[in-house]
């Protein structure tokens, strides 16, 4: 994905960021700890969110298939991490009934946030409605109270320029995250698509957040996403309101930079651990390596 020659001084200057012991603290919270594997079960999802809150603080949210959100409402109660789970996931063909039926019984299941696929294979095939209105469905089930990140897919765009008019639109629609990725297509987050992202939320002018999902495994891919938020949006904007990461994998990571060990369980968000899973714009200051 080619950039403008801003953006690719910004992402250059957050792919040189190395992880060190307090941005790998901050980033255990700004993680969505996740596990969409087909074979999940209500045990696997009981272990995740036994590894949900650390000796380095508590993560985000869980994410998991919407079948176990009662599992991880009891297992989470009490904990103050949010529920997270998937809808139209990860295909993006369900059509907009579907998807406000599905979102709402998650909801009443205990989901506290709600990550849907953009039906992006329509859209780059040239449909603008269709896809649009299934965003807006998903909004309106949600309400006002359960915030909902709409996953893009952007390894599969074949243009900046596409991505960007879907990243444009679905904040239209009422997103309240850009998220990169399933992580069940490659390639998922990269820090091109990411600082795509961020500069079109941050041309909107609009409180949206971003998520980075699918393949972030270590500490040093965390410090460089988050790096990339600092040059684009400026230093602090990266909380958790505003910025998360998909993963399961990268949790051992942070803590082990953190300096907790790291040892876990979590089988990762698809078989491999991957699931979940542009345009010039104002640059601020350069990143440091505390993130």
């Amino acid at each position: 994905m080619k950039l403008p020659a801003d953006l690719q001084r910004a992402l250059d200057t957050a792919a040189a960021v190395k992880a060190d012991a307090k941005g790998a603290g901050r980033a255990i919270g700004l993680l969505d700890l996740t596990s969409l594997n087909d074979d999940d079960t209500d045990q696997t999802v009981e272990a995740l969110c036994k590894r949900a809150v650390t000796p380095a603080g508590k993560v985000a949210a869980v994410c998991v298939w919407p079948r176990f959100v009662k599992t991880a409402r009891k297992a989470l109660k009490g904990s103050g991490v949010k529920i997270a789970t998937v809808i139209n996931f990860p295909s993006g063909e369900a059509d907009a009934a579907t998807v406000a039926a599905e979102t709402k019984a998650a909801i009443k299941d205990g989901a506290t946030e709600i990550d849907v696929v953009l039906p992006y294979r329509a859209f780059i095939d040239g449909a603008r409605t269709q896809p649009m209105n299934v965003i807006r469905a998903c909004r309106e089930a949600c309400g006002t109270d359960v915030t909902m990140k709409v996953i893009l897919e952007s390894g599969c765009f074949p243009d900046p320029e596409l991505l960007a008019w879907a990243a444009r639109d679905s904040i239209a629609a009422g997103a309240d995250f850009l998220k990169t990725s399933t992580g069940k297509v490659q390639p998922a987050a990269t820090l091109e698509a990411a600082a795509l992202l961020l500069h079109v939320i941050h041309e909107s002018g609009k409180p949206v957040g971003f998520k980075a999902a699918g393949g972030i495994r270590d500490a040093d891919g965390a410090a460089a996403f988050l790096a990339l938020a600092t040059v684009i949006q400026g230093k602090g904007w990266a909380k958790p309101e505003t910025f998360r990461f998909g993963a399961s994998a990268l949790l051992d990571s942070l803590l082990a930079t953190a300096g907790h060990g790291g040892k876990g369980e979590g089988k990762g968000e698809g078989k491999d651990g991957k699931g979940d899973g542009k345009g010039g714009g104002a640059v601020a200051q350069p990143a440091t390596a505390g993130y």
